[in-house]
């Protein structure tokens, strides 16, 4: 989760900076608002990039824990069963 707080971090400064950089820039408003519209979908989409990557990690680390708890329920009860049988061989005699 830190990474994506990082990333998030560099995002906005880049984009506070780009937006700065573009408002003090010698130039008319509408050219100055048509590149902040720009600068903000392209910032908006990387972000999108980077939260999609995010989502997508988290899932593969969720599905590869449950699968690791899946697999040590399986050993736990295998393990189980054999002091079952040690338990009732050992009552037999």
């Amino acid at each position: 989760m830190e990474n994506g707080k990082v990333v998030l971090s560099v995002l906005a400064g880049v984009a506070a900076g780009a937006l700065l950089g573009v408002l003090f820039a010698p130039a008319k408003g509408s050219e100055t608002r048509k590149k902040i519209a720009e600068k903000s979908k392209d910032y908006t989409d990387a972000l999108k990039e980077k939260y999609e990557e995010l989502m997508k990690t988290m899932s593969e680390k969720f599905a590869e824990t449950k699968e690791d708890a899946g697999d040590l329920a399986e050993e736990g009860k295998s393990k189980l069963d054999g002091i079952k049988k040690e338990i009732n061989n050992s009552m037999s005699y």
